[in-house]
């Protein structure tokens, strides 16, 4: 199964620093919001990019900074008005599958 983390640090190892020590060790740790605001506005920016790569990933990251599955789910439907039907409902799929391999 392809891995960005893994990619990433074979084939751009800088990129990998700055993501790890600028983005989540700096940026993501900025006291003026929260973990779980971040994920949530941060879910919003790749579902309205269009980047379903990265959205299992700040899925999971947003329930380890304590976002529910409830609020998740309603997030989702919150944005499909805003990134499209079909956006939404993908985004529903990967939350199922991040959920379903959470309870394992």
């Amino acid at each position: 199964m392809f891995s960005a983390t893994e990619a990433l640090s074979r084939l751009a190892p800088k990129l990998d620093q700055l993501t790890r020590e600028v983005l989540f060790d700096d940026v993501w740790r900025r006291g003026a919001l929260s973990p779980r605001e971040r994920s949530l506005i941060t879910l919003a920016a790749v579902l309205g990019q269009a980047r379903p790569h990265a959205l299992a990933f700040h899925l999971r990251r947003g329930l380890d900074n304590g976002l529910s599955a409830e609020e998740l789910g309603e997030l989702l439907t919150h944005l499909a008005f805003y990134i499209g039907w079909p956006s939404a409902t993908a985004a529903l799929e990967q939350l199922d599958a991040v959920l379903a391999d959470q309870a394992r």
